[in-house]
């Protein structure tokens, strides 16, 4: 076995899920600069996460769509831009083949 492999610098820390308005105290190695109060009056080092037992589907048994990097919101952003821009270069097109008829007609009533 190797020497000195595990940390040794555990402590309180609270977990907080910021989904769920849950926390539970409990000892870890995790580092924070936040602090909370909690129930026993000492103030511990706060962790955030985004999923825990109070908010994972499994536990809960409902699904829940979690979306803490705004990815839909990206997404839904770039598929509207996407189709004004398919519609700009669609009347575009319309206006490019209106004019390229007109140039014709003109060519073909000058023969």
């Amino acid at each position: 076995m190797k020497k000195d492999l595990h940390p040794t610098d555990y402590r309180p820390v609270v977990f907080q899920d910021v989904a769920a308005d849950f926390a539970f105290l409990t000892h870890s190695t995790a580092t924070s600069k936040e602090t909370i109060k909690w129930e026993d009056g000492n103030e511990y080092p706060l962790i955030k996460v985004h999923i825990s037992s109070a908010s994972h589907p499994f536990y809960t048994g409902q699904e829940k769509l979690i979306d803490t990097e705004g990815r839909v919101d990206r997404f839904a952003a770039r598929l509207k831009a996407a189709e004004e821009r398919k519609k700009v270069l669609a009347d575009k097109a319309k206006k490019t083949t209106a004019a390229t008829k007109k140039v014709t007609a003109e060519t073909d009533e000058a023969k």
